[in-house]
């Protein structure tokens, strides 16, 4: 097969499609097919004709097992010896790299939109240039021949300028080149479409082999073992004492492996294995596939190519080129094969084809070349493209390090590494929430059709702009609070966060439902009219209404009809943007009328628990950085913290009475009660944390989640108060509700949970309110607030508020490798007290020595937008990079949170602050920045006093 003729196979692609197109009860698959065909390696590791025997006895027992002798598996293996474990086994059901990893393209791009992933790949690098090496004298196969990144128009030059921005704070070298200076570089790259690239020299290739089996001749070196041809058939898990199940054993058919600890690192295969110890593993298998060509002139030494718009990828390959990309139409592998080793798919050209007109449009010599081989192999993909990590919540010491989205080989150094440390310490060294399996709700994780949506979207969208207000458009609506309806006719634009759909903001336009009913009328006239208006008899004449759901389209994908005229996807795109986006004014709207008069935010998606139980004194104390033990009545805002002192949470937590009757308001107990409200987006990942704590302590707590069974609207602004005392059957002034307290009430005739507190940075309640109640209550609120000057509002005004009053988001500006101290929310900590709580000695430690990074917040004069990873100068040095960032309406200056180091690694004190010149850097102009110690919005906290 050559590259030559592709005219013609532009002509034949409407005909192969009809005959190529699965039946309907298979539209997504294609049945199985394994050919065993050649990869573009010097080496692999199988062994045709070898034993089918374990290369080495299995022991008895051991600390840890790892399953999958694959990228990740092997460089968790080695990252576990070298922290210190020997006692550790990897088990490998054929040879190394047997699954996937034998086949991937082993492309190293230092680059990515996300500073965790920008240092998990520096460490990948790292560890196959130079560190395995060292350790065995061995070479892995790297070859650093650097990566261009294509740009055809404005808006991916943008994101690529983002990328470079961040890369300076991390000393990664890369230049913005103009089309003539980027065919100087790459001289057999057609650069008449250009707009320009971003070159990287430093990236490079990998070969998996070679890392492999020196990953595996480093981890035997130092005490580990790995067995090949063992396949695991079953996980044994045991109950104890407490109820809590935990992993006991690992069966294979030559024997037992007693441990308590299992890592499922066997990629398109980790669900059968979690299967075995009762765990979901949110993933798909699907048909990924690139090809080989022949030797080309000229090609030899030239980086490596990802051409995002044509979404095509050119990896070197000695004297040739490897092709691939990410298609709208993947093939799904839905009969996942156990005997699946070193084998391969055919491949289907015409899912493929558009692959190639990309690659030659790029490299027109190309449409010359031969084709030496094909390669299509599975991989397994996730609902947001991001890998599947970390401790499983059903079963204790069953861990996940799988999903990886075609990046095993890129990540697998920098995730390796924290995997060893999350098994060994109970957590990652670095945020790796974004990863985290607890970042899925378990209603999700076992909801296939989820999984499948939103994973095919992640794939078709793989090579697509990052811009900041990005929504998915499959499984939508998995998760409505009971305002839904009512706001979707009031024009809320919805954003979705852990299955919920939470409002981003309201549109001027009218209603803009995810899914809408459509109308198909067919004209078939019927003998007899039943009808009396003209439009009523036009349809009475018509022998077919039907009603449709708009479900997802996958992107016209597999023979569905694309959905047009899809308002919400329309309101969607006119966001994407590096500008300020088209609704702009109407967020600024929302959050003046916030400002000013008075805004209602619906907050329904919040996480509500109760926390009960005889020791729920005792594990309050130790679960929460600040003294929550306050008279009932009393709310604390709080932070909940790891061993390292790093932050797993910010949340409140009101102290209730007990009682003996139950509801959504207050569970039936005895003794000691808590209310946690926290963000919605982080709810599971909270619920773990806390259950987590509570087995390893020992403590008798309950823990109740009540988040199905409570809305939660928030009314805030100058004038809240006089629109609630027309709600609200109690006093809301100062003296008889102050600020951090909460009341049983009615409201509009319904019993309600009322909070005086503001994530906004206004005077301001939350109500707290029963399902059935939420409706009601709203339409009161709304009903009294008319003559005020109400408003609805929604998070995109929520980002804007909170940003200005320097209130913090957990997992922007604050994440479980950032300390309260580090973050300015010391006052969160009861570190005057003697009462013990999770992560104080490690405060303590800090405190002592002074801290070397601390969160700043930056406002600059000129009108420019700004979303986060913009760099951070102080005195002409790179010292870190924005968090977070938007634009506050109030003061009227775009307003950004960044941690700053100092460059020669010492204190970061306020006067190091204070003395500093800094600027910033967006997509490469620098602007002048002020730094701020405090909120640079009503910095002696008034507003939310009521003091106006």
């Amino acid at each position: 097969m050559a590259f030559a003729g592709v005219a013609v196979w532009r002509l034949a692609r409407s005909a192969l499609s009809s005959l190529r197109r699965s039946p309907p009860c298979r539209r997504y698959s294609t049945p199985e097919h394994t050919t065993r065909k050649s990869v573009p390696y010097e080496t692999t590791l199988k062994q045709e004709g070898g034993s089918s025997s374990p290369t080495k006895a299995l022991p008895k027992t051991a600390d840890v097992v790892v399953i999958g002798g694959g990228s990740l598996g092997c460089q968790t293996l080695y990252h576990l010896a070298k922290m210190g474990m020997t006692n550790v086994v990897l088990l490998e059901r054929d040879r190394l790299t047997a699954g996937t990893t034998w086949h991937t393209a082993g492309l190293l791009w230092q680059l990515r939109p996300s500073d965790v992933e920008v240092e998990l790949l520096a460490h990948t690098r790292q560890v196959v240039s130079a560190d395995l090496e060292q350790e065995t004298g061995l070479h892995t196969g790297w070859i650093q021949n650097g990566g261009l990144f294509i740009a055809s128009n404005k808006q991916r030059l943008d994101e690529y300028k983002r990328l470079m921005s961040l890369g300076k704070v991390y000393g990664i070298e890369s230049y913005v080149l103009s089309p003539a200076e980027t065919k100087d570089l790459y001289p057999l790259m057609n650069v008449d479409d250009l707009y320009g690239t971003l070159y990287v020299p430093k990236d490079g290739t990998m070969d998996p082999a070679g890392t492999c089996t020196t990953l595996a001749r480093a981890s035997t070196a130092r005490g580990a073992m790995v067995i090949e041809n063992c396949p695991v058939t079953g996980i044994q898990v045991r109950t104890d004492d407490m109820s809590i199940k935990r992993v006991k054993a690992v069966e294979t058919p030559y024997g037992t492996i007693e441990t308590p600890c299992v890592v499922n690192c066997t990629g398109v295969w980790a669900e059968k294995l979690g299967q075995m110890a009762g765990v979901n593993v949110p993933l798909v298998a699907m048909h990924h596939a690139y090809v080989v060509t022949e030797r080309i002139e000229g090609i030899q030494n030239m980086p490596n190519v990802r051409d995002h718009d044509a979404s095509v990828y050119l990896r070197l390959q000695g004297d040739a080129l490897s092709v691939g990309g990410y298609e709208p139409n993947p093939i799904f592998w839905d009969e996942v094969s156990d005997k699946f080793a070193f084998s391969l798919f055919d491949l289907d050209w015409d899912v493929f084809m558009q692959h190639i007109e990309g690659a030659v449009n790029r490299v027109p010599a190309l449409e010359r070349t031969g084709i030496k081989s094909t390669v299509c192999g599975p991989e397994s993909f996730t609902a947001d493209h991001k890998p599947l990590m970390g401790e499983a919540p059903e079963v204790r010491g069953f861990f996940l390090g799988c999903g990886f989205n075609s990046a095993g080989m890129m990540l697998g150094g920098g995730c390796g590494k924290e995997l060893a440390h999350w098994v060994i310490h109970g957590r990652p060294e670095k945020d790796m929430y974004g990863y985290d399996i607890r970042r899925f709700h378990r209603s999700l994780t076992s909801n296939n059709r989820w999984i499948r949506e939103r994973s095919h979207e992640s794939y078709a969208k793989n090579y697509s702009l990052v811009f900041p207000f990005d929504e998915p458009l499959a499984s939508r609506n998995m998760r409505k609070d009971p305002l839904h309806k009512v706001l979707q006719d009031q024009g809320c634009v919805f954003q979705e966060r852990h299955g919920w759909e939470r409002p981003g903001w309201f549109s001027r336009d009218g209603s803009a439902p995810v899914r809408v009913l459509s109308f198909t009328i067919v004209l078939e006239p019927k003998k007899k009219p039943l009808l009396t208006t003209k439009l009523l008899l036009y349809l009475a004449n018509c022998s077919i209404l039907l009603l449709k759901v708009l479900d997802y389209d996958y992107y016209g994908a597999y023979g569905i009809s694309k959905n047009h005229n899809y308002k919400y996807s329309n309101l969607l795109s006119k966001e994407y943007t590096f500008d300020f986006p088209l609704h702009h004014d109407v967020i600024k709207d929302e959050c003046l009328t916030c400002r000013n008069a008075v805004a209602v935010f619906n907050m329904s998606y919040f996480g509500k628990f109760y926390l009960t139980g005889p020791d729920a004194r005792k594990a309050a104390d130790w679960l929460f950085s600040a003294d929550v033990n306050k008279p009932v009545g009393s709310t604390v805002y709080t932070c909940m913290l790891n061993k390292r002192g790093g932050t797993e949470s910010d949340l409140t937590v009101s102290c209730i009475k007990p009682g003996s009757v139950h509801s959504s308001l207050a569970p039936a107990f005895e003794g000691d009660g808590y209310y946690l409200a926290i963000g919605g987006a982080v709810a599971q990942h909270n619920w773990s944390h806390i259950q987590t704590v509570l087995q390893d302590s020992g403590f008798r707590c309950t823990l109740l989640d009540c988040s199905e069974d409570m809305g939660m609207i928030s009314i805030q602004g100058p004038k809240s108060r006089a629109l609630l005392q027309e709600v609200l059957d109690t006093d809301l002034s100062n003296e008889a509700f102050p600020f951090s307290t909460h009341k049983v009430v009615q409201a509009a005739g319904h019993q309600v949970r009322a909070m005086r507190l503001s994530f906004v940075g206004e005077m301001g309640w939350e109500l707290h309110v029963p399902r059935d109640s939420c409706v009601p209550v709203y339409q009161a609120v709304v009903a009294a607030g008319a003559k005020h000057g109400v408003c609805n509002a929604g998070y995109r005004a929520i980002d804007s508020l909170s940003i200005e009053k320097g209130y913090r988001h957990w997992h922007a500006d604050l994440r479980p490798d950032d300390t309260p101290l580090e973050a300015g929310l010391a006052f969160t900590c009861k570190m005057k007290s003697s009462i013990p709580f999770l992560g104080r000695e490690a405060l303590q430690a800090q405190r002592a020595q002074g801290l070397r990074r601390r969160l700043v917040c930056f406002t600059i004069d000129e009108k420019v937008p700004m979303f986060g990873l913009e760099a951070i100068f102080r005195n002409g040095q790179p010292v870190g990079h924005l968090r977070r960032a938007e634009y506050g309406f109030a003061i009227n200056k775009t307003i950004g949170y960044g941690y700053i180091r100092s460059p020669d690694g010492g204190v970061v004190s306020p006067e190091f602050i204070k003395t500093g010149k800094f600027t910033l850097e967006r997509m490469g102009m620098t602007y002048k920045a002020k730094a701020h110690l405090k909120s640079p919005f009503d910095p002696e906290n008034k507003r939310v006093k009521g003091i106006y």
